[in-house]
């Protein structure tokens, strides 16, 4: 199965033969991938090299012209590194485009801790208007990406290379996988399958969320309607990313929420993906311990 950052280079590169209103910025990372598409659209195919802060504005300067900036490197050089060119060269000018990235929380370790971004998300948050896709499934990230790409709003897509062993359908809110009475856990993108092993046996509503921001209020409403009140969010990012927004949702309703995800403790250590997952607890085992205790259960 390709990774989706191969899926991004497939579809991009296809995108850009169907829409002349298309443009791809780049700051080196991924540009091998798009040699081919650069060689057919070498004015809309553009790499400023290692400078990421004039990567985001290029994107931005080509949005003010009509055109729909596709921005891709690394989260941590595309969210945190030129945030102040994110806030201002986008949404103060009132243009829109999309964002996507890859390395995610901790694709790759060996690269450290200026290769990671668990607070991408939370990051974003502090602005206004984005809508946030994280996918779990290369085939996911390809539905997103061509539904990003045809809108005209301010879109952060955000890949991994960890990835579910199958796709969902896509849809703006969170799917509900199956009904239980004991809580509800919410699983977010590459989450799912960890979610869905950690979660075998307990009689919990499981939803899925392939797009987090904006967050489905109503959906989750509704489940917690049906079910205790108790409230799991596990997100491939920094934990509580989502809490605010469930905790807002669920106002009227009283409640209890958990945020699972990434630490804001630093793993200084190299080791795989796999590694870190179990290193942050959100490997089945440690999301099991964590899920059943705050169940009860």
């Amino acid at each position: 199965m390709d990774t989706m950052r191969d899926r991004f280079i497939s579809t991009t590169s296809r995108l850009l033969d169907e829409d002349p209103r298309l443009a791809l910025v780049l700051a080196e990372i991924s540009s091998d991938g798009f040699q081919q598409a650069e060689r057919r659209h070498p004015d809309r195919v553009i790499n400023v090299g290692i400078r990421e802060q004039l990567m985001i504005g290029a994107g931005a300067g080509l949005a003010l012209t009509g055109m729909r900036p596709v921005v891709h490197t690394f989260a941590s050089f595309l969210v945190e590194r030129p945030f102040e060119q994110v806030k201002l060269d986008f949404g103060h000018q009132g243009v829109s485009g999309v964002l996507v990235s890859a390395g995610a929380s901790y694709d790759w370790p060996a690269g450290g801790f200026t290769h990671m971004s668990p607070g991408d998300v939370a990051l974003l948050d502090t602005l206004d208007g984005w809508t946030v896709h994280v996918p779990g499934h290369p085939d996911e990230a390809e539905a997103l990406l061509r539904r990003a790409v045809a809108g005209d709003d301010l879109v952060y897509v955000r890949l991994s290379l960890q990835s579910n062993a199958s796709a969902r359908p896509v849809s703006p809110g969170f799917t509900t996988l199956r009904d239980g009475r004991d809580g509800v856990v919410v699983a977010v993108g590459p989450m799912l399958d960890n979610v869905l092993a950690a979660v075998e046996g307990l009689d919990v509503t499981l939803l899925y969320a392939t797009t987090i921001r904006p967050f489905d209020a109503d959906t989750l409403r509704h489940a917690v309607a049906q079910t205790r009140a108790d409230v799991v969010l596990v997100e491939p990012y920094l934990a509580g990313t989502s809490t605010t927004a469930a905790n807002d949702a669920l106002a009227e309703t009283p409640h209890r929420v958990l945020g699972l995800g990434v630490s804001r403790r630093e793993l200084r250590t190299y080791g795989s993906m796999e590694e870190h997952l179990v290193g942050q607890g959100l490997d089945p085992a440690g999301l099991r311990e964590r899920i059943t205790a705050f169940l009860g259960r």
